[in-house]
């Protein structure tokens, strides 16, 4: 994620989503490192995600967060030239260098940050979707980039960006089709763990209720469409140890 950002992004002044595109704006505004300013920009998120998130997720997002900073710095201190100055492959690269580097720390459970945390703390205390939090956010870094560099066309640069590593993102955690059918199935009751599912990740599904082949034990099964596996893998397998997922890919959902 560092390198994405030196070699790509904040020399050709794109941006991408989070803080991390904050830091670029805000270091061309400041000229304070970006690597110093990822830390000032997620030091109070991450006191805020103590509170509401756990320590487990609170110490991992700052390791993360410390180790981009340290990186950022010392390809900053070495010089390191940029790839690139031409704006579409720099975009491009930048985007996918991010978001191959935001997917393993999501996979990690953990997180870069910024967005992130926000949307989690939001979504916790005033039930806003983490969807919808992140995409405020992304909207506000390209509303910066389009004031601070007077350029509607570095705006849109990163928007380009931005959804490129939405999409790396997305291949990471869930491979190149995102459309993921997951049947869970349980001897116990899955109502308490559909309400888990429904808060943390703020997904629907179906429970059906059915039985095993003899008719011997009652095994519910929900249904869920969502791409959230990672997440949704560590809360099912709290809930119950020996829960049966089956994960299955959708060509097409409609409706």
């Amino acid at each position: 994620m560092a390198y994405g950002i030196i070699v790509f992004l904040s020399p050709n002044k794109v941006a991408t989503g989070g803080t991390a595109g904050l830091a670029i704006v805000f270091n061309a505004i400041t000229h304070l490192s970006i690597s110093s300013l990822m830390i000032l920009i997620n030091l109070p998120l991450i006191l805020l995600s103590i509170k509401y998130l756990g320590k487990q997720f609170a110490l991992k997002t700052i390791i993360c967060i410390l180790s981009i900073s340290i990186f950022t710095y010392i390809f900053d201190l070495i010089k390191l030239k940029p790839l690139s100055d031409e704006l579409l492959l720099a975009t491009l690269y930048g985007g996918v260098t991010v978001g191959i580097g935001l997917g393993l720390i999501f996979k990690g459970g953990a997180s870069a940050g910024g967005g992130t945390i926000l949307a989690k703390i939001l979504s916790v205390k005033y039930k806003f979707k983490t969807s919808n939090v992140i995409l405020g956010l992304d909207t506000i870094v390209v509303v910066l980039v389009a004031t601070t560099y007077n350029s509607i066309e570095l705006a849109l640069w990163s928007l380009i960006s931005i959804f490129a590593t939405s999409k790396l993102i997305d291949t990471i955690l869930v491979g190149a089709n995102n459309q993921k059918i997951v049947h869970i199935s349980s001897s116990k009751n899955l109502t308490l763990l559909s309400a888990l599912i429904s808060d943390q990740l703020d997904i629907k599904g179906t429970i059906v209720k059915g039985s095993e082949l003899g008719e011997t034990e009652n095994k519910d099964i929900i249904l869920i469409e969502k791409n959230k596996l990672n997440t949704l893998k560590q809360i099912t397998f709290q809930f119950d140890a020996e829960v049966r997922m089956i994960v299955m890919e959708a060509a097409e959902i409609n409706g």
